[in-house]
């Protein structure tokens, strides 16, 4: 498919082609719809097989911004940023000093933030050639975290799941497999464990599983194995695609809820979700309060600010989820609907004025 038949599909306003041999720079920004607002989304670094995935998972992701700001009520638009290349070999000041400078030249149409593969040390760099940077040292929204408040809203996104799904009124006793144990993981199995629930995660990185081990009591498992397990609530918290056509047939949970993005590999999953009787929580309602936490921080607000909004998703999702189950429609198209009518209310209104 050509690239401008491939951006035309979903009404993206703008794909930008970053590339610096000088620093071995190679990366892509994608702002989807800036209807409500400048398009705020994280960067991630990460290797990808081809040019071609790269470009399907930054236009994803960035899609799924516009919707997710829009359904938390934000006035935001939604964009992406993704660096190509290992985390864990390929970082270095030039490079993002680099991006950052390509980041500068949208001139605040598109915020950048923390996303997997980038730290606040990278934000900061960043922030060296541009303002329009989220956490690290930087002006907008100094160090805010975002993943204790990502983590948060996935907690009480699970809890509204379990309601519906299982009749629970508390997650004591309960059993949930959660996919990756990076900072949302990690926070997000230390609340559910001090709610009584069982915990049983996996991870590809040691490491990781070292350090959550030294925090929370939970059991470990081989990562090929997080899918089989006989649990309540299947909680993905890694890369994208988590359920797709090799794994669903393995799903033996009830509800899948967790903290990543993209979590379905291909929309038509959904319609098999719900015909297997398995509730899924659409990604960017529930994992929604990471943004939450960096837009109301960027506005001066503060932890209660942030948490109180947070709480909205609870409510938001057991009213999707109830009208999923009365009307038979996947959880994903009505939390589409909902963002969208957001949207189109607001279209055609006098467009945002960038801060000064």
């Amino acid at each position: 498919m050509d690239i401008f038949e491939k951006i035309s599909q979903h009404d993206f306003e703008q794909v930008v082609f970053c590339h610096d041999a000088s620093t071995g720079l190679k990366a892509i920004i994608a702002i989807h719809d800036t209807t409500l607002g400048p398009a705020l989304g994280g960067t991630r670094m990460w290797t990808y097989s081809s040019n071609e995935e790269a470009l399907k998972e930054v236009l994803h992701l960035a899609r799924s911004m516009t919707y997710k700001s829009a359904a938390a009520g934000l006035d935001l638009g939604g964009g992406k940023g993704l660096i190509i290349g290992d985390p864990l070999t390929k970082k270095s000041e030039a490079l993002f000093r680099s991006y950052g400078r390509f980041v500068e030249t949208l001139k605040g149409r598109y915020i950048t933030a923390k996303d997997m593969g980038i730290d606040e040390k990278d934000l900061s760099t960043m922030a060296k050639e541009t303002p329009w940077v989220i956490g690290g040292t930087s002006s907008m929204g100094g160090g805010i975290k975002p993943s204790p408040f990502t983590a948060n809203g996935v907690w009480r996104g699970i809890r509204a799941a379990a309601k519906v799904a299982l009749g629970a009124d508390s997650l004591q006793g309960l059993t949930v497999a959660v996919q990756g144990l990076g900072e949302v993981g990690l926070y997000l199995s230390e609340r559910l464990i001090n709610d009584g629930a069982r915990v049983i995660a996996t991870d590809i990185n040691q490491d990781k599983i070292q350090e959550a081990r030294k925090k929370v009591d939970l059991e470990i498992v081989e990562p090929e194995e997080i899918y089989s397990i006989d649990s309540d609530i299947f909680a993905p918290c890694a890369v994208s695609g988590a359920v797709n056509q090799e794994t669903l047939p393995l799903l033996k949970c009830k509800v899948v809820a967790g903290g990543a993005n993209n979590v379905l590999a291909d929309e038509e999953l959904a319609q098999k979700l719900l015909d297997c009787g398995i509730l899924h929580a659409p990604d960017y309602i529930i994992n929604a309060g990471g943004l939450i936490s960096v837009e109301l921080s960027r506005r001066g607000l503060g932890e209660n600010a942030i948490l109180s909004k947070i709480e909205e998703i609870e409510v938001r999702l057991q009213d999707i989820f109830k009208r999923s189950r009365e009307e038979n429609i996947p959880a994903h198209i009505l939390a589409d609907r909902y963002a969208e009518e957001r949207i189109k209310e607001v279209a055609g209104l006098s467009s945002f004025f960038l801060p000064s």
